[in-house]
Parts: C-alpha cells; sequence; structure tokens
C-alpha cells in the first residue's frame, strides 16, 4: 500500500516537472559571468577595454589635414607599447619619440607623419606600423566676441562659414546687432549682415573662415 503511494507522488512530481518545462533527470549548475572562455593557446581572453579608441579624436582627413603648433596628436606603432604614445606638438613644429628623437610634425598631414616615423623606426624594428591620428586641433582656431551666446576661442577643424560659426557660438542675446557683425583678417575688415545671409541676400558674405579669424558681434 505505502510503495503504491510512494510510486503515484512520484510520478506526480515528473509529471509537475514536464509541464513546467524542467527537466528532473539533468540538472545544470549555474554559469559563472566570470567564466570567460579562453584561447586554444591558453591566453587569457581580452577585456572589453582592451584596445580601446579613444572618443576625443577630431574629425579630420588625415590626407589632407595640415598638422600645427600645438596639436594634441596619438602615434599608434602595432604591437609596440613602448612606442604608442599620445604627445603635443611643440611651438618648434616637432614631436620627441624614443629611439628616433626629434620628427618634424607641424607642415606634415597625419598620413605623411605616419610615414616618416615608419621610415625612421624601421632602422630598429621589423616592419613597424605606424598610424597618426589628432585628438585636438589647437594650431587653427578662430574668435568670437561680442553679444553671442557662447564667446571666445573655437577649434577650426573642418571648412567653417561665418554663419556656421555664429550657431557653434550658440547663436546671439538679447540686444545683439546683428546687421553689424564684423569680421576681422589680418588688418581687413569684413561686414557680415546676418539679417541679409539668413533671407538668402547677399549670400558672399558668408566668407570660409581662415586661421586667426575674429568674429565681432555689437
Amino acid at each position: 500500500m505505502f510503495r503504491k503511494l510512494a510510486c503515484i507522488i512520484l510520478l506526480c512530481a515528473v509529471a509537475g516537472s514536464l509541464a513546467s518545462g524542467q527537466n528532473p533527470v539533468e540538472q545544470r549548475p549555474p554559469v559563472d559571468p566570470s567564466a570567460a572562455p579562453k584561447p586554444a593557446d591558453g591566453t587569457p581572453a581580452a577585456s572589453p577595454g582592451a584596445g580601446a579608441v579613444p572618443t576625443n579624436i577630431a574629425p579630420v582627413d588625415p590626407k589632407t589635414f595640415v598638422i600645427g603648433a600645438e596639436d594634441a596628436l596619438m602615434i599608434q606603432v602595432w604591437r609596440e607599447p613602448d612606442f604608442t604614445r599620445a604627445v603635443l606638438v611643440r611651438p618648434d613644429g616637432k614631436i620627441t619619440m624614443p629611439l628616433i628623437r626629434e620628427v618634424q610634425a607641424a607642415g606634415r598631414t597625419p598620413d605623411q607623419l605616419a610615414g616618416d616615423i615608419q621610415k625612421a623606426l624601421a632602422e630598429y624594428l621589423k616592419n613597424p606600423e605606424v598610424s597618426v591620428t589628432v585628438n585636438q586641433v589647437n594650431s587653427k582656431k578662430y574668435y568670437i566676441t561680442g553679444e553671442v551666446g557662447r564667446s571666445g576661442a573655437f577649434s577650426l577643424v573642418v571648412p567653417t562659414h561665418v554663419l556656421d560659426a555664429l550657431t557653434n557660438a550658440g547663436g546671439f542675446k538679447e540686444f545683439a546687432n546683428t546687421k553689424k557683425i564684423t569680421i576681422l583678417r589680418k588688418g581687413e575688415r569684413m561686414k557680415f549682415n546676418y539679417k541679409e545671409v539668413i533671407k538668402g541676400k547677399n549670400t558672399e558674405q558668408n566668407i570660409l573662415l581662415e586661421n586667426g579669424d575674429y568674429i565681432i558681434v555689437p
């Protein structure tokens, strides 16, 4: 009687497990999320942050952008951590690298500079692979002052028109005279009438800015 009752209870338990989708026979241990798979050679798997690319890279064209003094660069030499480093172009236009010492950076594009470094390192390393990126542009700037939301110096990273620059400055303050904006360029004074330009009139006023230009909003 007791054996028959025990069998009935066991059958009910099995049926309940099957109904809930559980396997009454196989009980797998919980997976440890820290136990990441390792490569066949036994080396530990790379962490998610390994080899991360800096996120503050300036959007410059490595083939056309000309590096200048005070620009912040990232020199990367494949599989050579001792040569991979962030550098600042000195006022004399040069940077310093291990072994090859001083390298002329100002006046070169990132691609050209990478080629120069690669050629110099080839005397010490076998088939070095070099890349140069611009983390921050400090050598080319324009300035906005007066009745704008945010005055000061702005990096001239990409081709920028006067209208673009005013937008970057957060627009105008309440009493700004937008009809009598002045652009100063190496002693030359040029007028910019915002009201006309946004209406499609005299759009030739909306010139491309050059390094060192000042925009004055009265």
